[in-house]
């Protein structure tokens, strides 16, 4: 066959020829080009198994595991708290971090190996419980919340799959048992379940919780009222009063009475915070607000100024006390009997039960009444601590309730309740509400509410300090800090009777008497009579002198400076009024 008769290739496509043009160039060596392209792929194989390694390794050496800490996440954010810091920026808890042990029962290898193990490393758990759940078919269980650092790394070194770690927040008390029945405490997973704690979360925080939002950068501290160098000064003589003169409590108050902050508040026996097993003590309850008490005679502050109120009777208005008051077949006495008529000043002094009752039937059942509900005397106090209780008052208030309520009994309220209304005596007539929270005089202002005359007030302010010169409050005169007050000593009652040997004594005090600033409320609970009370159990031969101890060592945190030789209390305290001694 002929060159011409033999048929013609088909020319190569042009897409064909673009391709290959494109993928080997022109006069590229072929086999080069393959061997580029084998290496890369190796190369790129390499870098996958790299990254498939590198990841393995991660979950192998991790503390934590990931799929117990993406259940677990939710929490562990949820559980930050803001600070809570005194008046000075001392801090009174905070979140620290700590380790918590959990596992994942569908990692597990051999469970009963796994119980064993941890049981032997962490012997207060309880061995039926840990094998139960980790026999579960769950993807996450808690073993062992807050667990020390040691004890992780024990567990750690025990190599057991599907046990891990998550760091969560815990929450501390550096001061212990200093301000616990004001802070409160949190339960295991970080809520507060009592005191200022509680209020956190029942005002905002748990919310923030479930938003998402509650992290330890997004949180700012919560500054109190209280002061904790005065704090630690009244907790520290109130337990020395405690055991000196055997009482079964003490409590005490320290209060602003121009602005109602609670500057110090404490309540014996308490409780350490760090250890929550302590607060479910019932004997460890917070007397001062959960607590309901007859005050005894501090009330006969409120029994004379509603009579001074009036403008119908001033400070020499004669009363009559030359027998015992007889009303039915009871009859009210008086520790010390005149046996003649006393003026209001006397009434005051003398502590004179006979002459607040007439005083208080001068004014009648209704204004009787009506007074100490203004004073807040009659309803629940409420403040930001959860705990509190409502008074107790005679379902049907006749004469006779209206005769024993003058000299404080018949009547129970908390004891920061009954402060509450003293203030209002003596700070001009202004009835403030108590705040746990920093709080200014002109905001304090925004919520008061006049409840007696700013003469009223004068007169109160006078008695007191005279109470303290001459009358049962001398024991608390601290020298150059121009002390007020009013002593109170009420029989407790005991299965429906009066007791005259178990008592709540009680002393609530004023500085400076002229121109009040703090009010101090020290309260023992059945102290018993020393040698040196001569067989007295009254609260002159204890609260008294507790409060007079506690007012030396606090007026010069507070900033009270001491004044000496000072004129008596008729020309410097009612040297503007009218009405003279």
């Amino acid at each position: 066959m002929t060159e011409a008769a033999q048929p013609k290739a088909k020319p190569e496509p042009w897409r064909r020829r673009l391709i290959r043009s494109l993928l080997y160039g022109r006069n590229v060596d072929r086999i080069a080009k393959a061997r580029a392209r084998v290496g890369l792929a190796i190369l790129a194989f390499a870098a996958i198994y790299a990254v498939i390694g590198g990841r393995l390794v991660m979950f192998a050496i991790g503390a934590d595991a990931h799929g117990g800490r993406q259940a677990a996440a939710h929490d562990a954010i949820a559980t930050a708290r803001p600070d809570i810091i005194d008046r000075n920026g001392e801090i009174l808890a905070t979140d620290v971090k700590a380790p918590s042990l959990f596992a994942e029962p569908r990692r597990l290898i051999d469970t009963d190996e796994a119980t064993e193990l941890l049981t032997a490393t962490l012997p207060d758990l309880d061995t039926d419980e840990v094998r139960d759940r980790l026999s579960s078919r769950k993807g996450f269980v808690w073993l062992k919340r807050d667990i020390t650092p040691k004890q992780q790394l024990e567990i750690h070194r025990l190599g057991i799959p599907g046990v891990g770690f998550l760091r969560e927040n815990k929450r501390v008390y550096p001061t212990g048992n200093e301000v616990a029945h004001l802070i409160g405490l949190v339960n295991i997973d970080n809520q507060g379940i009592a005191g200022m704690e509680k209020w956190l979360d029942n005002n905002g925080l748990a919310d923030l919780h479930r938003a998402g939002f509650a992290t330890d950068r997004l949180q700012q501290p919560i500054e109190l009222s209280v002061d904790l160098r005065v704090e630690h000064a009244l907790r520290d003589e109130l337990q020395k009063a405690k055991d000196k003169f055997h009482a079964k409590a003490a409590s005490g108050l320290v209060t602003n009475v121009r602005t109602g902050e609670v500057v110090a508040m404490v309540s014996l026996p308490d409780f350490d915070p760090n250890n929550p097993k302590e607060a479910h003590d019932p004997d460890r309850i917070n007397r001062l607000t959960t607590g309901v008490y007859e005050m005894g005679s501090t009330f006969k502050a409120f029994t004379l100024a509603m009579a001074l109120d009036t403008g119908k009777y001033d400070l020499n208005s004669m009363w009559d006390a030359r027998a015992p008051l007889h009303y039915g077949r009871f009859a009210i006495h008086d520790d010390e009997p005149k046996g003649r008529f006393i003026s209001m000043k006397e009434v005051f002094t003398f502590s004179s039960n006979i002459g607040a009752a007439r005083i208080a039937l001068s004014q009648g059942v209704e204004a009787h009444k009506a007074f100490l509900r203004k004073m807040g005397q009659l309803e629940r106090l409420r403040t930001e601590l959860p705990e509190s209780a409502s008074p107790i008052v005679p379902r049907h208030w006749g004469d006779l309730n209206t005769i024993t309520i003058a000299f404080g009994h018949g009547i129970a309220v908390a004891p920061l309740q009954a402060v509450m209304g003293v203030s209002a005596l003596v700070n001009g007539g202004y009835l403030i509400p108590p705040t746990f929270l920093k709080r200014s005089e002109a905001e304090a202002m925004q919520l008061a509410k006049r409840v007696i005359k700013p003469e009223t007030s004068e007169k109160m302010r006078f008695l007191m300090r005279l109470n303290a010169e001459v009358g049962t409050a001398r024991k608390a005169d601290v020298n150059g800090y121009y002390i007020g007050g009013k002593t109170g000593t009420a029989e407790k009652v005991i299965n429906g009777r009066y007791a005259k040997k178990r008592v709540l004594t009680a002393f609530t005090g004023i500085l400076p008497a002229d121109n009040p600033r703090y009010q101090v409320l020290i309260m023992l609970d059945e102290p018993q009579a020393l040698k040196e009370t001569y067989g007295f159990i009254t609260s002159g031969w204890n609260a008294v002198p507790t409060a007079g101890n506690v007012i030396a060592r606090i007026a010069p945190l507070l900033g009270i400076e001491p004044r000496f030789d000072l004129p008596p209390p008729d020309r410097l305290i009612l040297a503007a009024s009218k009405t003279t001694q």
